[in-house]
């Protein structure tokens, strides 16, 4: 079955295409995604209370009317924007016909080759790689003659890395402990910073005896006696094993892993670069991985028409699952994408009407329902399986998928990054994109084009068909393309992330930004000279590269009337600007991904009478800048420095925004946690600056309610704490002490009550899973299980503990028996809390100050890697801190500078 998307693939972004008929300008800005589709990410921690200058509301109350104004042409490949995760780029038509789909989206599953049942494609169509174009017919072109399509700037894969500070506790040997004395140690654990400290240590001395005992019986056995150090090594091994002895039981997956030794890293960044143009010598690859063939409902599950169930074949039943998928979504209440949603489906049902001859006219009489609830109910199994379930089904897609995942590179390994095609599913479109709802087509091998090298084994699709075209072109990096339906741009598979050949994509764009250092102030000199130029385009020209080099604009390219109504700086219209006296201007227009600019700017005096100038006896409709293109302005650029676009102005005054802001707020003397603070302040800032915006996350508020939680359970723990530190006290001077005086804030009886429920309810839960582990441990080594009377009698026990707890925090007095430690531990047990306490509170802050900031996008296509690099070794901040592990891949040539590197 077709996977299922809850939100728009990034494989379905438009990308600026060639002007269409009516010449309209195409915004780098783009079209793409909902607001909070650009990062799901992960790195949204934030601290900053200044307001944004850039509003995230979106025109989705008032959708803009396609216009029929015609506007200039400019065709500018360097428009492309590194932030947008999928690799296309436009063909002449905005929809292209596909041979191999126009049958139907189904395949007969009998037909497929290698299927994964079950595999979901998630992967995207990804690249910033400048340098690709697509296929060209060639002498050795196997299957046919390929369509030349334009040369165009490939485009980034976007994530968002998230924020993080890990505690996680350390696993604990799995050994049996009489009941009673883990519940003593639990009772004497008040003087401690976690409540698990306590038995963490007693079951690791525990498991160090054992191990010592176990070492003594084996030197005894063998009549010899080891080396002191020698011992220290066994015992340490010996208790690393026991630790890990119920993995070892279960899987030996760890000690296989252990003795795999990582792939050698090739450092391309240390060969001479290649004058030739050529990319490689040698590709050898197995094709893509076609999805697995649509697989029919049950009989009894079916949709409704009018109040009756409709007996649909499988291409229209397929069709009609798209939509039932999403039916509880935004999607299924807009207005455009049920109407493009119905008009493709009815295509699909003249071809493959229902076989009990309903004729489906009413798109208000259809009835998904019932195949809603099938989709959910599949999806709650397939949640509840099994954890060993789960992972025998993900290795056997890895295995289906094995293949595809690598190819040879003149002759080394590397990773594919993208060899999933997508499934067929209904377009979402970013914003208010007129095509969205449309139905994606199947591809097939017949919409497809293979680039290999000469003489290779050409791959055999996992599918019925044979390849559109094989080319053998060492000019590009793209190994698989093809035209995708709806937009009709070109669909692209790469080499991964951390390939050296996107790894040197990323080198030089970075490198190019940072070269513009030593022209920019020619470049303003002469922009700023020019403001005041007597002819007209030449001030528009100036005026233009002041809003892209001060305000980090998007340069704007022409804009197909079946696209989103997005503009950049060429493309803005005289409605977009409003002039404020004396000397504002707010920007306010539809930027890439129909994410809203909003900009209320004070500038220069010149430039405000400029702009008057330009909007001087024009409608609101008109361009703004009538006589600059994207690709003229490009073209001037040139002169300057060699590659020098519009683009690398956003890239230049990202990083050194960047660079300036780690200088001025890193605190030298400050903690991890203050400087990680720093750190993301700075990213928030080029991130406003960019406008890399998104919608507050639904799931905000309880992320920030468990935040509270958590603070109010680590000031609990410190309650309880400090109450042990006075019952130990024989001079009662603590009590006096500022920094133990007063109680904590926050903690009501009624919050504290229901607190102490929570701990007390984790600890049964706890004492049960033991007790189950136990008997089954037991039943495996043919042992009698325990009778519940043992698990009846360790939950009395842990009531007995918890209401004795209660009664100690309520009266101030600490039960006799309590055993005791010394002041200085446990003062220091308190100062611990409280440093876990201001952990808590600035994660808090950046949280709440990044929820409507994408800090990700930055990162990952705007900020040069090396600065981040540099900047944590100056300040002993480690990198997994802020890079994950696919950064980490994706940028090893920047691991490698030193900490007085500086962008």
């Amino acid at each position: 079955m077709s996977s299922l998307s809850g939100s728009a693939s990034d494989d379905d972004r438009p990308l600026a295409s060639s002007p269409a008929k009516n010449g309209r300008r195409a915004a780098v800005n783009g079209n793409g995604a909902s607001h909070g589709a650009r990062e799901s990410s992960p790195m949204t921690s934030d601290d900053d209370d200044m307001p944004l200058s850039q509003a995230t509301r979106g025109r989705s109350e008032t959708a803009t009317p396609a216009r029929s104004l015609k506007r200039k042409k400019a065709v500018d490949s360097d428009s492309s924007d590194d932030d947008v995760p999928l690799a296309s780029s436009p063909a002449k038509s905005a929809a292209v016909p596909m041979p191999g789909a126009t049958g139907a989206t189904t395949v007969p599953a009998s037909a497929v080759k290698g299927k994964a049942r079950g595999a979901k494609s998630k992967d995207h169509i990804s690249s910033d790689s400048e340098d690709q174009k697509p296929p060209t017919t060639k002498k050795g072109a196997a299957n046919g003659k390929a369509r030349q399509p334009p040369k165009k700037k490939m485009k980034q894969e976007s994530e968002d890395d998230a924020f993080w500070d890990s505690e996680d506790d350390m696993p604990l040997p799995k050994e049996k402990a009489p009941p009673r004395a883990k519940r003593k140690v639990k009772l004497e654990g008040y003087a401690y910073s976690s409540e698990e400290e306590k038995p963490v240590k007693k079951k690791r001395a525990t498991a160090k005896k054992a191990s010592v005992k176990k070492v003594k019986e084996e030197d005894a056995a063998s009549g010899s006696e080891a080396p002191k150090a020698k011992k220290r090594t066994t015992k340490a091994k010996a208790k690393k094993e026991e630790s890990e002895q119920p993995e070892k039981k279960a899987k030996g997956r760890k000690k296989k892993e252990e003795t795999e030794e990582p792939d050698e890293v090739y450092k391309w960044w240390e060969k001479e670069a290649n004058e030739s143009g050529e990319k490689w010598q040698t590709l050898e690859h197995n094709g893509v991985f076609f999805p697995p063939p649509y697989e029919p409902l049950p009989h009894h599950v079916k949709m409704r028409y009018n109040g009756q169930d409709v007996n649909l074949p499988p291409e229209s039943e397929e069709v009609a699952g798209f939509y039932a998928k999403i039916l509880e979504t935004d999607h299924a209440k807009d207005e455009v994408f049920n109407q493009n949603f119905f008009h493709d489906w009815q295509k699909v049902l003249a071809k493959h009407p229902p076989r009990d001859g309903t004729r489906i006219t009413d798109f208000r009489l259809c009835d998904f329902r019932p195949m809603y609830e099938y989709f959910e109910a599949e999806r709650a199994k397939k949640k509840a399986m099994s954890t060993i379930e789960k992972r025998e089904l993900k290795e056997e897609k890895k295995k289906a998928e094995e293949k595809y995942a690598t190819c040879l590179l003149d002759g080394r390994k590397e990773k594919v990054g993208n060899f999933r095609v997508e499934p067929p599913d209904l377009f979402r479109g970013r914003g208010e994109h007129p095509k969205k709802g449309c139905l994606k087509l199947r591809v097939r091998p017949e919409d497809i084009t293979i680039n290999i090298a000469e003489g290779a084994t050409i791959p055999e699709p996992n599918m019925p068909g044979k390849w559109k075209a094989v080319i053998h072109d060492k000019t590009v990096t793209w190994l698989a393309c093809w035209t995708e339906n709806v937009n009709g741009n070109y669909k692209y598979v790469f080499l991964a992330a951390g390939s050296s050949l996107k790894g040197q994509s990323d080198m030089v764009k970075f490198e190019k930004a940072r070269e513009l250092k030593n022209h920019v102030d020619r470049i303003r000199r002469d922009y700023t000279e020019h403001l005041k130029n007597k002819v007209m385009a030449d001030r528009q020209r100036a005026t233009a590269m002041y809003f892209i080099d001060r305000l980090a604009l998007r340069a704007g390219n022409e804009k197909g009337e079946d696209e989103a109504d997005t503009v950049g700086c060429c493309s803005l219209r005289c409605e977009h600007v409003t002039l404020e006296q004396p000397n504002f201007i707010i920007f306010d227009f539809l930027g890439k991904d129909s994410i809203r600019y909003y900009n209320r700017v004070p500038v220069d005096q010149q430039v405000f009478k400029n702009i008057r100038i330009f909007k001087s006896g024009k409608e609101d409709q008109d361009d703004l800048f009538d006589r600059v293109t994207t690709s003229g302005l490009n073209k001037h650029l040139q002169n300057y420095m060699k590659g020098l676009t519009a683009k690398v102005f956003r890239t230049y005054n990202a990083s050194i925004t960047f660079q300036e802001q780690l200088d001025q707020g890193t605190p030298e003397k400050g903690t991890v946690q203050e400087k990680l603070a720093a750190y993301n302040h700075a990213n928030r800032m080029v991130a406003i600056l960019c406008n890399h915006q998104r919608s507050v996350p639904k799931t905000h508020e309880q992320s920030m309610e468990k935040m509270r939680d958590k603070i109010r359970a680590l000031k609990y723990e410190r309650r309880r704490t400090r109450q042990f530190l006075f019952h130990v006290d024989p001079t009662g001077k603590l009590k006096k002490k500022k920094e133990y005086a007063q109680d904590e804030s926050d903690l009501d009886d009624d919050w504290m009550l229901e607190h102490e429920e929570r701990l007390k309810a984790k600890d049964i839960e706890r004492a049960e899973k033991k007790f189950a582990k136990e008997n089954e441990k037991a039943v495996e080594e043919g042992s009698k299980p325990q009778p519940e009377s043992v698990l009846k009698e360790r939950i009395k026990e842990i009531e007995a503990e918890h209401k004795h707890a209660r009664k100690e925090r309520q009266t101030g007095k600490l039960f006799a028996g309590r055993g005791t430690k010394p002041i200085e531990k446990i003062e220091e047990a308190v100062h611990k809390l409280d440093e876990k306490i201001k952990i808590a509170k600035l994660q808090m802050v950046d949280r709440e100050a990044g929820k409507e900031v994408a800090l990700g996008t930055s990162k990952i296509n705007y900020l040069d890697p090396r600065i981040t690099t540099a900047w944590c070794k100056q300040h002993d901040v480690p990198i997994e801190k802020l890079f994950s592990k696919t950064l980490l891949t994706k940028f090893p040539w920047a691991m490698e500078v030193d900490e007085d590197w500086r962008f």
